[in-house]
């Protein structure tokens, strides 16, 4: 049995969306940081690091999102949500897996970090400026690379896909405006059965340890 260990609209998001998408069974602990559940000894022995999400599969503990996203990918979804090996199309993918967590994603964790997650004597509300700066202009890129299909691989969902709609959510929740093509993708993908499915289950599991 996986166990998933996160919270419903952090980054564990798209692995539980993955999870739907590929069928499988799967539990959620939810990780309650006002509780300081990610600095409880048992939570710190899956990821000393203390950040979510992770996994465990077995004897398996993975951390990181894309790649659990990648593994779950390559282990259960029996050739889906993958392209084949050394392909164009995994040229691609592997293309696009690393401009959205490296350039797209990143200026928007920095207003994260900034506005919310960082201790209040870190926080350095002049560097916001700057990643909405950085964030517009990987947004542009990124529009300027969204291919005329209804995927970024062509007719198939893959892991890029999951991972591109979760970090345009996130760019929506943190009111940054986005290109035309790339509206489209986010409104499109939110409206998979999956997404919908995956928030429905990790949410009524955090409600539970909510006051």
């Amino acid at each position: 049995m996986i166990t998933l260990f996160g919270t419903p609209r952090s980054r564990a998001l798209r692995v539980s969306w993955l999870l739907e998408e590929l069928g499988i069974d799967w539990t959620f602990s939810f990780i309650n940081f006002s509780k300081g559940d990610n600095r409880s000894d048992s939570f710190l022995a899956l990821n000393p690091s203390g950040k979510i999400p992770v996994i465990s599969d077995d004897d398996l503990v993975l951390t990181e999102s894309a790649a659990i996203c990648q593994y779950l990918a390559e282990k259960y979804g029996e050739g889906r949500f993958l392209p084949s090996a050394g392909t164009t199309n995994a040229g691609h993918y592997h293309q696009w897996v690393s401009f959205i967590i490296c350039e797209l994603e990143q200026p928007l964790w920095t207003m994260g970090k900034h506005k919310f997650a960082l201790p209040d004597e870190q926080r350095q509300p002049c560097i916001l400026p700057v990643a909405k700066w950085e964030f517009d202009k990987a947004a542009a890129l990124a529009e300027a690379m969204m291919p005329n299909t209804p995927y970024l691989l062509g007719d198939e969902l893959s892991v890029a896909d999951i991972l591109l709609a979760h970090t345009l959510m996130w760019a929506t929740v943190f009111e940054q405006t986005l290109p035309p093509k790339l509206t489209a993708f986010r409104d499109r993908l939110q409206t998979r059965p999956a997404l919908a499915k995956a928030l429905a289950k990790t949410e009524a599991i955090a409600a539970q340890d909510t006051p």
